[in-house]
């Protein structure tokens, strides 16, 4: 199942805020950079690449000298505004150096939810990556909000992610966190864990077996995971959930190397066996 990764051409990678800062709220640069010397040479090598960030809120707080995330929305909105400016300037910094342009894509629910909308986000998608623009995306946090009858909220980027996956139509979104994978357990407190190498569905019981929020600057935990991958399945694409201190291991996830949970529906596994 692992060698047809070798095969995906749109691949879309989400990253955390966990693996985007510190756990002290400084701004981890080093794994940035590496992100955009892998990603970049994905694109080098042929592949189109749409990358879902978070970590606007988290970079703002850091820009702003905060140690602590505010808790009113209109506070998290207006850090959020402060934040992805300068996360994009980081990341428009990276990417220039390994050769390419990024473009940003910010989101709102309703938008995708909008036929019409939904059409010019698609088109502006191909458009960006026909020119070789390396699209970064993340919810609109400044002006999202989360009401019965104007919901513009994706909830959270892992959902985001795979909602991307979905219109774009991409062969593969690779989750980067802040673990190797999905466990039978936490592994943080259990030693004996285990981690799954590959799920074909997602099931009560799995979704039993996780739990838990994020860290200090993020919102995510491993259910909003689940349910991104749950997402994936149903749409027939594939999901891969591994650790993202080492951007690296994308090039052993495109090389078809055992790493992380892979996440694909038995039908697909059925096809490679036939081959």
């Amino acid at each position: 199942m692992r060698t047809t990764l070798k095969n995906c051409q749109r691949i879309v990678i989400k990253v955390g805020t966990s693996t985007l800062m510190y756990p002290n709220g400084n701004v981890n640069l080093r794994t940035i950079e590496k992100l955009a010397m892998v990603l970049s040479d994905l694109c080098n090598e042929g592949k189109e690449v749409v990358l879902v960030s978070s970590g606007a809120i988290g970079v703002g707080c850091h820009k702003l000298q905060l140690a602590t995330r505010p808790t009113t929305i209109p506070e998290q909105q207006a850090i959020a505004a402060v934040g992805q400016s300068e996360l994009m300037h980081i990341y428009s910094k990276f990417f220039g150096e390994y050769g390419h342009t990024v473009g940003q894509v910010l989101l709102t629910r309703d938008v995708i939810d909008y036929p019409v909308s939904r059409k010019n986000v698609i088109n502006t998608f191909n458009k960006l990556l026909e020119n070789e623009i390396v699209p970064i995306v993340n919810e609109n946090d400044t002006v999202a909000i989360e009401e019965i009858e104007h919901l513009t909220k994706f909830g959270d980027n892992d959902r985001l992610s795979a909602i991307v996956a979905e219109v774009i139509q991409a062969d593969l979104l690779i989750m980067l966190s802040d673990i190797d994978g999905f466990y039978d357990s936490n592994p943080n407190e259990n030693p004996d864990s285990t981690m799954f190498t590959e799920v074909n569905q997602i099931t009560p019981e799995l979704l039993a077996l996780a739990g838990g929020k994020g860290s200090e600057f993020g919102t995510g935990g491993m259910l909003t995971k689940l349910n991104a991958a749950e997402r994936v399945l149903k749409n027939g694409g594939k999901m891969v959930l591994t650790n993202g201190n080492n951007p690296s291991t994308i090039f052993d996830i495109m090389n078809g190397d055992l790493v992380g949970t892979l996440f694909a529906t038995n039908n697909l596994v059925k096809e490679e066996n036939t081959r």
